[in-house]
């Protein structure tokens, strides 16, 4: 079964519990995430970005074997939906130096997408 029909099966299921505190929807973030993130992101792979899956709880800069810029690898973020939120709506501002050129304006979109993220547990 594919990425996107095994998440639409969990989220009709109900296997990944609750999306989140906030009010993103992670079938719809899971859209966007194709839409917007698949072009420098995996959920599984490092590509021009790292692997997504199992973000959240995990210190930015830390997927062994990726090259962070300095700035994020000394940034001691952990990636929660608040430092998710900081980090789409505006990465430099959140961490000067680091070299993700892309942010997320709608705030909506944005939550949408953390709520995807959250969906998206470590590969073990």
């Amino acid at each position: 079964m594919g990425q996107r029909a095994c998440l639409l099966a969990a989220l009709v299921m109900g296997a990944c519990g609750p999306a989140m505190a906030g009010d993103g929807d992670a079938l719809r973030g899971a859209q966007a995430y194709e839409s917007r993130c698949v072009g420098c992101h995996s959920v599984s792979t490092d590509r021009v970005g790292p692997r997504h899956a199992g973000v959240f709880g995990r210190r930015a800069g830390s997927v062994p074997g990726f090259a962070y810029s300095d700035a994020l690898a000394a940034s001691q973020i952990v990636w929660d939906e608040q430092a998710l939120e900081r980090w789409l709506s505006n990465p430099e501002a959140l961490v000067p130096g680091q070299r993700m050129g892309y942010s997320v304006s709608n705030p909506k979109v944005r939550a949408d997408l953390i709520a995807y993220l959250f969906t998206l547990k470590a590969e073990k």
